[in-house]
């Protein structure tokens, strides 16, 4: 039997997975849709030590392949997450993209915030949605609440029987 605690805790972490899941989709879903996009003004305008490496990036050669990655990514995670399956992989695609976002424009004090929401300093929203992913990815809810409990659970004696 479970503690209240323990399922407190599940409650809490399948929200959290949900909600960042949401975000992701939602990110995701408007940039397939919408033919303007591109991460361009993102990368050009990217700050910090790994300035040079974004700028590569916005070659046009690249740019599209960046493009169509980002969404990709976007739309994984939030499926994955939304739906309660394969969270870890999702987990693991999130992390890599939100560090991508992160050292683009990172937090740093000494910097200027370009192309960023707020002024922060070290600490941004993609640095806590990274950990958000990471939580995620030790503590996966999908097999309690989300597809992976339907795919994973074993048929009953009552079900079993019925099958025959």
């Amino acid at each position: 039997m479970e503690s209240k605690n323990e399922n407190g805790a599940r409650i809490s972490i399948a929200l959290l997975r949900i909600f960042v899941g949401w975000h992701f989709l939602y990110e995701g879903v408007i940039k397939l849709y919408n033919p303007e996009w591109t991460s361009f003004g993102y990368l050009a305008s990217a700050q910090g030590p790994l300035k040079p490496f974004f700028a590569l990036l916005t070659q046009p050669n690249l740019l599209t392949w960046v493009d169509l990655l980002n969404i990709t990514a976007l739309l994984v995670v939030g499926i994955t997450f939304t739906l309660g399956i394969f969270e870890r992989k999702g987990a693991i695609v999130g992390i890599g993209l939100l560090a991508l976002y992160y050292l683009a424009h990172p937090s740093f004090p000494w910097l200027p915030q370009v192309n960023v929401e707020g002024s922060y300093w070290f600490v941004n929203k993609n640095l806590i949605e990274l950990v958000a992913c990471l939580v995620i990815y030790n503590y996966p809810t999908g097999k309690f609440f989300g597809l992976d409990y339907f795919l994973n659970r074993k048929p009953s004696k009552i079900e079993s029987y019925e099958m025959d």
